[in-house]
């Protein structure tokens, strides 16, 4: 119900924000006096913008097991399974959530949480991850992970990609219009300048967009190892595994799931990655420590 509201708030608030942009610049008269309707704008903006990222979140797990081929526990078959379902069961009941499906892939080092809602979600380990790691260190994974589940993390960037889609979708109609009628003086109807400049400005608004979503991505990594140093009761578990993955070529994951995972990019594209630095993340887990 919570997320139902927020949900509700974040739209409302996009509207309102809007509204309040082309108002303060004169745009909603400008537009009236062309014969613009924004109003029916804001709406086709929102359903577009938060349309694809909340059945994107609907589907995750789905799309997860699909994409991955991870296979979910059922019933443990070895030791290893039994360790894993047990010590998952665990950090779940300390981050205050329902036991999430627990489901083993075959790949490079990496894991991740995905679904809808924090009482039904899914964490998922590979097997490179469970061979090149001891259990404290995965333990220390899983805890991230968990962290990610009970903070909502999945709920809020679906909340925060569907918010800068419909800026994307409706800024960029917005410029189309006025550069179609200002510099390509067309008077009734939409002509050819409109569609260019609404496919140029979703590039360059959208290119934009991804930095807001990354920033968020990476900081809410900082927040999960936090978490994950809190359930297992002081940082260096979390130290420890991140500095494992930091020696590892981590696996690569789907598109979809790259920002839910344990590890992702950096480097010249670090605007855009979703993920810290393992240096940066190791620092902020040791910083208290320190002071």
């Amino acid at each position: 119900m919570k997320r139902i509201v927020l949900l509700i708030a974040t739209n409302l608030a996009v509207v309102v924000v809007l509204s309040v942009v082309l108002k303060l610049f004169g745009l909603d008269r400008a537009l009236a006096t062309q014969g613009f309707q924004y109003g029916p704008l804001l709406v086709y903006s929102l359903v577009v913008g938060f349309a694809g990222a909340i059945i994107s979140l609907l589907m995750s797990k789905t799309i997860a097991k699909w994409t991955t081929g991870a296979q979910t526990i059922e019933t443990p078959r070895s030791e290893a399974e039994a360790w894993l379902v047990q010590t998952v069961q665990k950090l779940a009941t300390g981050a205050g959530v329902a036991m999430p499906e627990v489901a083993i892939y075959e790949g490079a080092p990496n894991a991740f949480a995905t679904g809808a809602f924090r009482n039904s979600a899914l964490v998922a380990v590979s097997t490179g991850l469970l061979q090149s790691m001891n259990r404290e260190e995965v333990e220390a994974v899983l805890g991230h992970e968990l962290s990610h589940v009970a903070n909502g993390d999945m709920v809020t960037l679906t909340l925060i990609q569907g918010v800068v889609n419909t800026f994307v979708v409706f800024l960029s109609r917005i410029v189309g219009s006025i550069v179609d009628r200002a510099v390509f003086r067309s008077e009734r109807g939409t002509g050819p300048g409109y569609f260019i400049t609404v496919i140029v400005c979703q590039i360059v608004f959208g290119i934009l967009a991804s930095v807001i979503v990354a920033w968020f991505s990476r900081q809410r990594e900082f927040r999960a190892d936090a978490g994950s140093a809190r359930l297992l009761g002081g940082p260096q578990p979390m130290v420890n595994a991140l500095r494992r993955l930091g020696g590892l070529e981590a696996g690569a994951l789907p598109q979809s799931l790259q920002a839910s995972g344990i590890a992702g990019g950096g480097g010249l594209m670090e605007l855009f990655a979703s993920h810290p630095p393992i240096e940066a993340r190791i620092a902020a887990l040791e910083a208290p420590a320190a002071r």
